[in-house]
């Protein structure tokens, strides 16, 4: 049951109530950011919650046991708080959220009603939707392994144990030339063969930097992306790239050194083994594997 203040209480029950509802945004990096539905900032715990976002919310949803929570929240992106690029950069991915009922004549005065983690973003002109998710919402991410013939370990992880901060799975370097919005070319990737490709690039100068993405291709030195970033690539920008890895035994064995480590089940059956009848003249005879 939730506990409600005596001063909120008092305030609820005297018919004249002066509530606002506020959110507390904190990113991955530790920066906390504060909005209000408020016709003026409100500020309480050390942190000023801005009126000028124009935030409003729909209805929260909440529900008895595990099931997951949540309501959306929209506002309009204005440079003082939060920016379109900064949004497609993925600074707020998974970031945490508070959502407090606050008396704004007293601050001090307020009620925590939802806690949990930004969820989809949607972005339309100057104005943005998001989704806020319950801490329920983690209870649902499937845990465990997978069957399957590729590995499901991620490169440089502890499952893995490639060491990715040596030299020949890295390379820093910066943008020589374009190649549409995705494609760009740089001499530290030239003569590496195609070890980046799927690998892992983040921006350390220019536009976008910070913002982290995947290669869809390397050849030589030129590169692709899997998708273009939040702000056009320019000439100078400067990036660090890891190997990337296509989770086949080959490339484990071959480009990796790193067989004992394979994840994956490479001599599984496929669909069509399984679901053949048995012969003996085939390796589907109806007997043991081993």
């Amino acid at each position: 049951m939730r506990q409600i203040p005596e001063p909120l209480q008092a305030a609820l029950a005297s018919g004249v109530t002066t509530l606002a509802r506020c959110w507390r945004l904190t990113r991955r990096d530790g920066v906390a950011m504060g909005f209000t539905d408020h016709d003026e900032d409100i500020a309480f715990d050390g942190l000023a919650y801005r009126a000028a976002s124009g935030m409003t919310a729909s209805a929260a949803e909440t529900a008895l046991g595990l099931a997951v929570g949540g309501l959306e929240v929209a506002g309009a992106l204005d440079d003082d708080g939060l920016g379109e690029a900064d949004l497609a950069r993925g600074l707020y991915d998974g970031a945490e959220v508070a959502l407090f009922l606050v008396d704004w004549s007293a601050a001090d005065s307020r009620l925590l009603l939802f806690a949990g983690a930004l969820g989809e973003v949607a972005r339309e002109g100057g104005l943005f939707t998001a989704e806020l998710r319950s801490l329920a919402h983690a209870l649902a991410q499937p845990q465990g392994r997978v069957y399957q013939r590729t590995c499901d370990a991620d490169l440089g992880d502890a499952r893995c144990g490639v060491d990715l901060c040596r030299p020949e799975h890295r390379a820093e370097g910066q943008v020589a030339s374009l190649a549409g919005a995705r494609g760009f070319s740089s001499a530290a990737l030239a003569g590496r063969g195609a070890i980046f490709a799927r690998g892992r690039l983040v921006w350390t100068a220019g536009a976008n930097s910070g913002a982290a993405c995947e290669l869809r291709r390397h050849a030589d030195a030129l590169a692709e992306l899997a998708e273009p970033p939040a702000m056009p690539i320019a000439v100078g920008d400067a990036f660090t790239v890891t190997a990337g890895c296509d989770k086949q035994l080959a490339t484990c064995r071959e480009r990796f050194a790193n067989l004992l480590n394979f994840r994956g089940f490479p001599q599984m059956p496929g669909n069509d083994w399984l679901s053949g009848a048995a012969r003996e003249d085939g390796d589907n005879d109806g007997g043991r594997l081993v």
